[in-house]
C-alpha cells in the first residue's frame, strides 16, 4: 500500500514539473511576442464643436465666421511624453453631380508643435483647434463658385512621435479610429446651404395614403420663422385598401425669413407619400413611401423656394 502511495506521489510530482516547465515556456513565448509588439498612439477627438460650414446660395459664398472646431487630445504609451507634433492636412471633395470636378487633393496646412498643447485634467496633452471656412477655401485655391452645398472639406491629422513614428487614419485599427477611442484622425466638414427665404403666398401639399386609412399618427410639421408648427396630415378614413388623396394649403406671409418642414413618424410610414409645391409653383419636396423622419425635407441649395 505504501509503495502504491509513493508511486502516486512520484507521478504527481512529474506532472507538476511538466506543468511548471510548460508554463515557463508559455511565459517565454508571451514575453517574446510582447517584445515584438509596437504600441501606437491616438489623437482623440475629445470634443467636436463644429464640423459644418454654411454656404449662402443667394450670394454664392461661404458665410463669414463659419469654422471647423474641435478639441484634440493625444495619448501614447508614455501618456503624452512621446508627442512631437501634429501635422494638419486639408482637402476638398466635390459631391455635385455633373459640371466641373472641383476636387482638391489634400495639402499640408500647418504643423502644431507639442509646445502648443497643455496638460488637461486627465494628465494628457490636449488643445482646442479650429480652421475658418475662409482659410480652408484660400488654402485649397477654391473660388466661391467652386463650392456647393453637399460638398465636403476634409481635415486630416497626422501624429508624429519623438521616435519618428507617425500615426493617422490609414495605419490604425477600427478600434482606435472608431467609437471606443474616438480617434478617427480624418474629419469631414460638410458644406450646408443657408436656409432660403421662402416665396410668400399659398403653398400646396398633396398627401397620399396608399392603404386608404390616413397617416395613422404621421404628420408634416411646418415652422415659419421659428413659430408654432403648422400640422398637416392625411386623415381620410375611406375604404381600406383603396388609395386616399388629400390636398392642403398653407400661407407664407410677406416678410417671412425662414421655413422648415419635417415629417413626424406614424404607425405605417410605408403607406405615406406627399409632394410640396411652393408659391412660385416649384416642387420643393417629394417624399415616400417611407419619407425621411425628423430631417429637414427642403433642399435649400437650389435657392428655388
Amino acid at each position: 500500500m505504501k509503495k502504491y502511495f509513493n508511486t502516486r506521489i512520484a507521478i504527481a510530482l512529474i506532472g507538476l514539473a511538466t506543468l511548471v516547465s510548460a508554463c515557463a515556456d508559455a511565459d517565454k513565448v508571451f514575453d517574446e511576442v510582447q517584445a515584438d509588439v509596437t504600441r501606437g498612439a491616438i489623437l482623440r477627438g475629445f470634443e467636436i464643436v463644429s464640423t459644418q460650414l454654411v454656404y449662402d446660395t443667394a450670394v454664392n459664398a461661404l458665410v463669414d465666421g463659419e469654422e471647423f472646431s474641435i478639441v484634440i487630445q493625444e495619448q501614447d504609451q508614455q501618456n503624452g511624453a512621446l508627442l512631437s507634433e501634429v501635422e494638419v492636412y486639408v482637402g476638398y471633395e466635390d459631391e455635385t453631380e455633373g459640371g466641373t470636378d472641383n476636387d482638391k487633393s489634400e495639402v499640408l496646412l500647418e504643423t502644431l508643435p507639442a509646445s502648443s498643447f497643455t496638460i488637461d485634467e486627465f494628465g494628457l496633452p490636449s488643445r482646442p483647434y479650429s480652421i475658418s471656412g475662409a482659410t480652408l477655401q484660400s488654402t485649397l485655391g477654391l473660388a466661391d463658385t467652386d463650392i456647393s452645398g453637399g460638398d465636403n472639406f476634409t481635415v486630416r491629422f497626422e501624429l508624429v512621435l519623438t521616435d519618428g513614428r507617425r500615426f493617422t487614419n490609414t495605419n490604425n485599427s477600427g478600434t482606435i479610429t472608431g467609437s471606443f477611442f474616438a480617434s478617427p484622425f480624418l474629419y469631414e466638414v460638410v458644406v450646408a446651404c443657408k436656409p432660403s427665404v421662402p416665396t410668400p403666398g399659398t403653398w400646396m401639399v398633396n398627401t397620399v395614403d396608399s392603404y386608404g386609412d390616413g397617416w395613422n399618427g404621421g404628420s408634416l410639421q411646418i415652422v415659419l420663422d421659428g413659430g408654432a408648427p403648422i400640422e398637416i396630415a392625411n386623415e381620410d378614413a375611406g375604404l381600406a385598401g383603396e388609395e386616399s388623396v388629400q390636398d392642403f394649403t398653407f400661407e407664407v406671409p410677406d416678410g417671412t425669413e425662414t421655413i422648415s418642414i419635417k415629417y413626424v413618424s406614424g404607425d405605417f410610414d410605408e403607406e405615406v407619400k406627399f409632394t410640396i409645391t411652393s408659391a412660385n409653383s416649384n416642387v420643393v419636396s417629394e417624399q415616400g413611401p417611407e419619407p425621411l423622419v425628423g430631417s429637414e425635407l427642403l433642399d435649400f441649395c437650389p435657392n428655388n423656394l
